[in-house]
């Protein structure tokens, strides 16, 4: 059974989501007290904050040449960072709700945004508003863009996903199979397959150019938070309670499980470079574990 090879303290409170960069010399981590952290590779020493935001950094994104930073937040704001001075660009705000995941196009032309009140909206990056579309009566908790940046799709509670062209902001489909709520979605295979997470512990894969269900997994385990891929998409990591599940995502076969002494599990990430896996989690605390050692496993 892995073991972390570090263990340190990151933020003062929840640590809610992770990121390598692309070289996997920097891990970028966020949390309910409000900050942005960057830390070294291998060092794992803070070498940057981010601080602004007056409430928790629910989501982050780091634009494809890694020159700017999106966050949302509880303070109903997204902004604008460069990246990695951090240094604040921009703030946008839709309506006065608690902003749950944001990201940043592929050609790196807008960001997109999901809140609680229902509502997702696509800027520029000069901070003009593209669309806003009241997309679920309740609470989104994900918005995912497509890579050629056509679609976005948006989930929270309720059963369904929707679809929405862009930028018009038109419904293109509504994906129905999650049971309750849906809490994580990402676009793969260069945007042929999109995936989600359901609060009823469900992974499914939906074809995009036919918008059906093509594979249904079910982690053994209760209260499945998110589903992370590594840079190649070969490998996946479900963050679970007190536990990170890792699959090879070819036939989504299991490959290790590695207990985290802590029930609220969070953020997950792959470094580029295959050689680290980062687990975020609700006491404050970043695992890190070398993916090597766990292929051994």
């Amino acid at each position: 059974m892995s073991e972390p090879v570090v263990v340190f303290e990151a933020h003062g409170s929840y640590v809610f989501q992770l990121r390598f960069t692309g070289d996997s010399q920097t891990l970028v981590s966020c949390g309910m007290d409000g900050l942005v952290k960057l830390w070294s590779v291998p060092g794992w020493e803070q070498v940057g904050t981010f601080e602004g935001h007056e409430k928790s950094v629910n989501a982050f994104d780091l634009s494809l040449d890694e020159k700017t930073l999106a966050t949302g937040s509880t303070d109903n704001t997204v902004r604008l960072w460069s990246f990695p001075e951090g240094a604040l660009l921009r703030t946008m705000m839709d309506r006065k709700k608690p902003v749950s995941a944001v990201q940043i196009s592929s050609d790196g032309r807008w960001v997109a945004a999901a809140s609680y009140s229902g509502r997702a909206v696509v800027w520029t990056m000069e901070g003009e508003e593209v669309v806003a579309i009241k997309a679920n009566d309740k609470n989104l908790s994900s918005v995912a863009l497509s890579p050629d940046g056509s679609l976005m799709a948006t989930a929270g509670l309720g059963k369904e996903i929707w679809i929405w062209s862009l930028p018009e902001g038109e419904p293109v489909e509504a994906l129905r199979g999650h049971d309750v709520a849906v809490g994580s979605l990402r676009f793969i295979n260069e945007g042929k397959t999109l995936v989600s997470l359901g609060y009823e512990q469900a992974i499914k894969q939906w074809d995009t150019a036919l918008w059906r269900e093509t594979k249904s997994i079910r982690p053994k385990s209760p209260l499945a938070r998110a589903v992370v891929f590594s840079p190649d998409e070969r490998q996946a990591a479900v963050s679970l309670e007190g536990r990170v599940d890792v699959y090879k995502t070819a036939e989504w076969e299991l490959t290790a499980q590695l207990p985290i002494s802590t029930p609220a599990v969070n953020g997950v990430a792959f470094s580029p470079d295959g050689k680290w896996l980062a687990v975020g989690a609700a006491d404050k605390k970043i695992r890190i574990f070398e993916l090597g050692a766990i292929d051994k496993n």
